[in-house]
């Protein structure tokens, strides 16, 4: 058996003191809200000024949701790092409603395998990850991921902390300005 070492990238920008941690699930509408705004805080704090990482939370009420985490964290590992992973949360944000279901439970994804949803985000997203979703220990990833949240008391996303604290008053529905006050 061929032993392989692999490493994902950690889904972190930026690399000032001020650590900005936002605690997503990819298909969740209010999670895609936050990750669209992450680039502009980036701007408009500076990337010398503000870090932000963004964790996984995997939500089983999303039924894709493990597959899509784990693609998130598969393109990682490739050559480019974080950057696949970002087209990879981009493209599934973008097309939410190809990852998600209807009212949770109902609609044309009920058809849809792994299989299917991987294609639909290497398409997308123009990351080949099938293979990398194959690596046998990428759960070990996930599981850091889970673990992580689950030490800081966050159960849903979108979640954010500041500094290692959870902030309860920041919300996926406020301006990137009002973050920006919370991080200041």
């Amino acid at each position: 058996m061929e032993n392989t070492t692999w490493h994902a990238d950690p889904l972190t920008w930026g690399h000032g003191p001020r650590v900005f941690e936002v605690f997503l699930e990819p298909t969740c509408p209010f999670s895609v809200r936050a990750f669209n705004k992450l680039d502009d805080l980036l701007a408009l704090a500076g990337e010398d000024r503000i870090t932000i990482k963004v964790r996984l939370q995997s939500q089983p009420w999303h039924l894709f949701s493990g597959v899509i985490v784990r693609c998130i964290l598969a393109a990682s590992t490739l050559p480019g790092g974080k950057a696949n992973a970002k087209a990879v949360m981009a493209a599934v944000a973008a097309h939410r409603e190809e990852f998600e279901f209807s009212h949770h439970a109902s609609g044309p994804n009920r058809d849809a395998t792994p299989n299917d949803i991987i294609a639909r985000i290497e398409q997308y997203s123009g990351v080949q990850l099938a293979a990398a979703f194959a690596i046998p220990d990428l759960d070990r990833e996930t599981k850091w991921h889970c673990k992580y949240a689950r030490q800081n008391g966050i159960h849903v996303s979108p979640t954010f902390m500041v500094d290692g604290l959870v902030q309860g008053n920041i919300s996926s529905g406020d301006t990137v300005e009002q973050w920006l006050g919370q991080v200041k």
